[in-house]
């Protein structure tokens, strides 16, 4: 497995009822089983190809007792009868993770632990992870193949734990572990939207409030930046 997948198996709780969602081929419940970590799991996923892929390997592991495979959209595949606890779901955007933990929330199912890694829009999950009584509890960082991954456990509690716009954007935790990932990715990030923000301001019809979004952001990530640059120096 990549670093990214093993990062995210050292989120997983000891002794956890998994849900894979978008399990492509159950790379991660196969290794958590095979670990002794888990002993049940569920690779969820929309599409048949990528399923057919789970069951395969699944089968090919000997783990066909202990990882169930389950077609269909987001969390619509959980049944409450498989007592499920913690739901990882990564590798999509952060605007369609949010959507889908939203459906099932519609439906009042709302799981105690979930460990997230949206390829874009981290602001949008972890909006949603404050709207819904989550509290970030372990965050991290992974480059990889020319990406940068945030991954964010959460857990419910039931209570309110309120994120400034800078927690949002970055997150909580990882504002304060910072290091040389954060650095480059904040640079690289801080470059494009000084770029799309020169854009917009050359538009004949200007976006305001796009444009006031992006000068917080950008005074923000200066910020971030400036104050790890010199904490490295």
């Amino acid at each position: 497995m990549n670093l990214r997948l093993n990062k995210l198996a050292e989120m997983v709780d000891p002794g956890s009822r998994l849900a894979d969602i978008g399990t492509d081929h159950a790379y991660l419940p196969i290794k958590l089983v095979q670990e002794g970590k888990v002993a049940f799991a569920i690779a969820s996923d929309v599409a048949a190809g990528p399923l057919q892929n789970a069951k395969t390997d699944i089968a090919e592991a000997g783990l066909g007792q202990q990882i169930e495979t389950r077609l269909g959209s987001g969390l619509e595949t959980l049944k409450d009868e498989d007592r499920i606890d913690t739901v990882v779901i990564a590798g999509m955007g952060g605007k369609l993770m949010a959507s889908l933990l939203e459906e099932a929330a519609g439906r009042g199912k709302y799981y105690p632990t979930l460990i997230l890694e949206p390829n874009i829009g981290e602001n949008r999950v972890r909006q949603w992870l404050e709207e819904h009584d989550y509290q970030i509890v372990a965050e991290d960082l992974v480059a990889e193949a020319g990406h940068t991954y945030e991954l964010i456990k959460a857990k419910q509690t039931g209570e309110k734990h309120p994120l400034t716009a800078k927690e949002k954007d970055f997150g909580p935790l990882l504002l304060k572990q910072k290091g040389p990932v954060f650095l480059a990715k904040w640079t690289r990030q801080l470059a494009y939207y000084q770029q799309l923000l020169a854009n917009l301001n050359k538009a004949k019809q200007k976006d305001a409030d796009r444009i006031a979004d992006l000068e917080r952001l950008i005074k923000d990530i200066s910020e971030e930046i400036k104050d790890e640059g010199e904490e490295n120096d």
